[in-house]
């Protein structure tokens, strides 16, 4: 199947010299959910910006849902939904007249049963009248997203969506994002809570200083990158690793009251039953264990490490 997204060789330099693209590859595949990860300052809002005909490249390609972003822009950008980071739209228009106007923008004849559908998935049906002026900051965020929608896009990008909503409202969007996934919809998430790349995404980017330092199916870079960890909560508390298994990959805990394991998922074999043949052979004895797997948060804090 043929990528939604193809960019290729993409560059971006500034007039100040600064460099925040370096010949950036990446596909998007049509339908998914593609979460793109990265620090402040890594090039996720540039390269967006990019592909949605905000900011010119320096060089390189864009195609998007077959279109050339530079040479057939207004099909490519008719394509595309952004909804930005900042929040910005007219705040003495009513709702209704916000994303009447942004489906008229891209030359979409009139069609109030789907801004109505719209609304009503955003719950901001009963909003529709009230000025942007005198909604909440989650029920403007929804705005956005209302806007973004209005012209039937089949690529979403949702530039840090949850910013600065409440825990409800996010909860919302993921359900509402899932939604659209199942109508063919392809959204391109930038988050800066790693739980809702884990939760939400299918495949994962990372973006570091500019480049693409990884391009992973999510279930795949956890498996490959993971750390299981086994901690043994300790019958009597040790002041130290007892001689002969230091060259175990093992950790006290502070209190002395517990160690931890920790072993590669993706290892022929785990050494737990070397582990604790040795520790019963040294008189360690314990009363409970139990394991746990990285998160996606430590995976992409190691990656960006790595990377620095």
């Amino acid at each position: 199947m043929q990528p939604i997204i193809s960019v290729q060789n993409l560059t971006k330099t500034y007039a100040s010299g600064l460099q925040a693209l370096k010949n950036v590859d990446l596909e998007i595949r049509r339908g998914e959910i593609f979460a793109l990860l990265g620090p402040n300052g890594a090039g996720k809002t540039t390269l967006i910006s990019i592909i949605c005909g905000i900011v010119n490249a320096s060089s390189g390609t864009v195609i998007a849902d077959g279109h050339d972003i530079v040479r057939d822009y207004r099909a490519a950008r008719s394509k595309i939904g952004l909804v930005p980071q900042e929040l910005s739209t007219d705040a003495f228009e009513s709702v209704w007249a916000t994303v009447r106007f942004s489906r008229g923008l891209f030359g979409r004849p009139p069609d109030p049963a789907h801004l109505e559908k719209v609304l009503r998935a955003l719950s901001l049906w009963d909003k529709k009248d009230s000025k942007i002026l005198a909604l909440s900051g989650g029920m403007k965020r929804r705005v956005l997203i209302a806007k973004a929608l209005a012209h039937e896009p089949r690529i979403l990008f949702l530039d840090e969506p949850t910013a600065g909503v409440d825990v409800e409202l996010r909860h919302d969007m993921w359900q509402m994002v899932r939604g659209l996934r199942e109508q063919g919809v392809t959204i391109i998430l930038t988050t800066h809570y790693i739980e809702e790349a884990q939760e939400m995404a299918d495949r994962v980017g990372v973006i570091n200083h500019g480049e693409i330092v990884l391009v992973e199916d999510k279930v795949a870079l956890m498996r490959k990158l993971g750390r299981k960890q086994l901690t043994l909560t300790l019958q009597e508390p040790l002041s130290r690793i007892p001689d002969g298994l230091e060259g175990l990959p093992l950790e006290l805990s502070d209190d002395g009251g517990a160690l931890v394991y920790t072993f590669d998922t993706q290892g022929e074999r785990t050494g737990i039953a070397t582990l604790l043949r040795r520790l019963a052979d040294h008189g360690v004895d314990f009363k409970d264990l139990h394991s746990s797997e990285s998160s996606l948060e430590e995976i992409f804090v190691s990656l960006v490490r790595g990377n620095a």
